[in-house]
């Protein structure tokens, strides 16, 4: 284990280099943490509530993952708070990187082992609070250990490593005998990955505990100040209204196929699939190179506004399409554009966080902007597409374009990065 730094008083804002070798340890550590989350979320959860009750698969799939999603939403913001306030004599990050993926996999082996839906229920609510206590902490290292020049790059590499997480976890899932195996085997490849990582960083310590926890605290947790802190304001209205653009045309594209692009009904899995992989790719592509330019370059701010304008741009060509090839051009804009902020935006908020000392905690505020979105974009879509007579798609993308703009327009207010 290497020596633990003290957060003293005196410990610099930012760190002057990253400690040696750093980037590949997160990347593993990153590419840990998805393995055991995304296989649940898309495939095996799924599995299991057939298996468990076949009639009532889609009602029961509604309420474990909503409540699931709801807790993720809290729970993230709230250990990263508790991760600023640790004072662990084996750091701040270390215990929530290690005991979040174990107590996720303990939750996921209960999902995997009992078959009661009130108890996958609860297995299912402690493993997403603890893997959000896990990303928190993880999301906090790149402050923590990252020069602000080199930001761009690692959240590039962050991108990256979602992706093949994404495309190796659901691979790993389908070569696995058992469903068990199928949830486990995943949770306990991440939770090594991530330990090496743990072990191998060189966490701060707080040089003394933090103030008892009060109401006031908990309460501050999922909110920062736009009013005293500007710049962090104008970035997490710039991730909410963009982070809708990017996922509003996900959401009913299982729809928008046979509706208005003409793929037959017994297509439109395997389409959506290929839509999917093409998306990830452009972004996975981008998202290393946009990191690298920006920090090149030694601005976030032009960059942050192309991908807006792009992605809506991409959404402009979704909206009137009545063909796949059509749908495929604007998926791979949408991938490049999508890519090209997620890592660069990253590396912006990185810059604007309030108190390196409380990064986590805001990181958490962060990921809210990043998660709402996903579950506003079915009730907006509803109201939109039921405009005029219904399949109102181009009303509801257009939405969704106006959002991606507005989004890349606030950035602009943002005066503490270039």
């Amino acid at each position: 284990m290497r020596k633990v730094p003290d957060a003293s008083a005196g410990a610099p804002d930012t760190p002057a280099a990253s400690p040696r070798g750093f980037a590949g340890l997160l990347a593993v550590a990153n590419m840990g943490l998805w393995i055991s989350l995304i296989p649940p979320v898309l495939v095996t959860l799924q599995l299991r509530l057939e298996e468990l009750d076949p009639a009532a698969k889609e009602r029961n799939a509604g309420i474990v993952l909503g409540v699931g999603a709801f807790l993720a939403l809290v729970g993230n913001p709230l250990a990263g708070r508790l991760s600023d306030r640790t004072a662990s004599r084996f750091g701040r990050r270390r215990p929530w990187l290690v005991g979040g993926m174990a107590a996720g996999t303990a939750g996921l082996a209960v999902v995997a082992l009992v078959p009661s839906l009130p108890v996958i229920l609860a297995g299912w609510c402690l493993a997403q609070l603890s893997f959000n206590a896990t990303l928190a902490a993880l999301a906090a290292t790149i402050p923590d250990q990252v020069p602000a020049e080199r930001r761009g790059s690692m959240s590039g590499v962050l991108g990256l490593t979602q992706i093949i997480a994404i495309i190796a976890g659901v691979g790993l899932v389908a070569a696995l005998p058992g469903l068990a195996a199928k949830f486990l085997v995943p949770a306990v490849l991440g939770t090594v990955l991530v330990a090496v990582f743990a072990l191998l960083l060189p966490d701060r310590r707080l040089s003394e505990p933090a103030a008892p926890f009060s109401l006031r605290e908990f309460a501050g947790t999922f909110w920062v100040s736009p009013r005293r802190h500007p710049d962090f304001g104008y970035a997490w209205l710039t991730r909410f209204l963009v982070s809708f653009g990017v996922f509003a045309p996900l959401t009913y594209l299982a729809f928008f196929l046979p509706d208005r692009a003409g793929v037959a009904e017994d297509d439109v899995d395997e389409t959506v699939a290929l839509l999917v992989v093409i998306g990830l790719g452009c972004t996975a592509i981008t998202s290393v190179l946009g990191g690298w330019l920006s920090d090149r370059a030694g601005r976030r701010k032009p960059f942050v506004i192309g991908s807006g304008a792009v992605l809506a741009a991409g959404i402009g060509l979704l909206a009137p399409a009545t063909a796949l090839p059509q749908v495929i051009v604007a998926q791979i804009v949408l991938g490049v554009a999508g890519g090209m902020f997620l890592a660069v935006d990253m590396a912006l908020i990185t810059q604007v966080l309030p108190d390196p000392d409380t990064a986590a905690k805001d990181l958490g505020v962060i990921n809210i902007a990043n998660t709402l979105p996903q579950s506003l974009a079915p009730a907006v879509g509803s109201l939109f597409l039921g405009l005029g007579g219904g399949e109102n798609y181009p009303a509801f993308y257009a939405f969704a374009a106006l959002c991606a703009l507005a989004g890349a327009v606030f950035v602009t207010r943002i005066k503490g990065v270039r």
